[in-house]
């Protein structure tokens, strides 16, 4: 079985993603972007207006009613071959994102089901890396339901970036000059939420272990530990993680939702979805960075 590496898996993914277009696999949706700015971020807001297709789509696909059962449908396991950019590892397989908002979405799944409330290990930072230094890119992890995950099974996420074509290569690195080191590690001090931060290179020998490790630290620096759940090792609470070459944020979560918009870990790199205009309206109202803070913890 041949692997994707760094030089091949972008180029596949595009070449895979034209195919998927072609016959009808992936269904991009469509958005328009509008820029809100709050405490030195401009926030990239995209209005998706067929968000509830897609919302409406994942709940019909997660779940099939049988009488009065439910069974949860996993996506994943089988996942349609049609989407399938390649073997990334003899752990993990590179997907499209089959509703993909931002162009060259792609999933890190694992082969066999494993819980996404399962601690991250070493595994699945070599998989990301390939994404990570294959081409400038943003990795993401939505850590339980609270988090922003949709699926049930083990999944990472990376897009290019710039995420944004006006400025940053995300907008969250306006703040990276107001950055305060404490015993617990880096914080940005213009988030006004906990959080944990850290500069690194992923480019350097060795960067999967060394990603895994600084994960690790900043977890329990935001106090998240590891639990045993049934002999595997698991998260003890909800949180997201945003990763690219050159540093590691994580941010403990305590909701999902604010007055009904849906936030992942792609709201704290400065990029939000909204759903139609009464979203944009409440969010702009609310502000973006504000929102954050509502579905987060508070600094200690």
């Amino acid at each position: 079985m041949a692997w994707l590496t760094e030089q091949t898996l972008w180029p596949a993914l595009r070449a895979r993603t034209q195919r998927a277009l072609a016959c009808g696999a992936l269904q991009p949706i469509e958005t328009a972007l509008v820029h809100l700015e709050q405490d030195g971020v401009r926030f990239a807001v995209r209005q998706v207006s067929s968000l509830a297709r897609k919302e409406a789509a994942r709940r019909t696909d997660a779940s099939t009613a049988s009488g009065g059962a439910i069974t949860r449908r996993n996506p994943f396991l089988p996942y349609e071959p049609d989407l399938c950019v390649g073997d990334l590892s003899p752990t993990h397989v590179a997907l499209l994102n089959k509703y993909n908002v931002i162009d060259d979405h792609l999933l890190i799944v694992t082969r066999r089901f494993v819980p996404q409330t399962a601690l991250l290990d070493q595994d699945d930072f070599e998989a990301l890396l390939v994404a990570l230094r294959g081409g400038d890119a943003l990795g993401f992890y939505n850590g339980g339901e609270e988090a922003g995950a949709s699926q049930p099974h083990k999944h990472l996420q990376a897009v290019p970036l710039p995420l944004d074509e006006s400025g940053l290569p995300a907008p969250l690195e306006a703040l990276f000059a107001s950055l305060t080191v404490t015993d617990s590690g880096a914080r940005i001090t213009g988030l006004p939420f906990a959080h944990a931060f850290a500069r690194l290179d992923l480019m350097a020998g060795d960067a999967a272990r060394t990603a895994l490790k600084t994960c690790r630290a900043l977890l329990h620096a935001t106090g998240i530990d590891a639990i045993d759940v049934d002999g595997l090792a698991h998260q003890s609470a909800p949180y997201n993680l945003l990763v690219t070459r050159r540093w590691m944020l994580v941010v403990p979560r305590a909701a999902e939702r604010v007055e009904g918009i849906s936030l992942n870990a792609l709201g704290f790199a400065g990029s939000l979805f909204v759903r139609d205009a009464q979203q944009l309206d409440t969010l702009a109202r609310i502000g973006p960075m504000t929102a954050l803070a509502r579905v987060t913890k508070p600094t200690a």
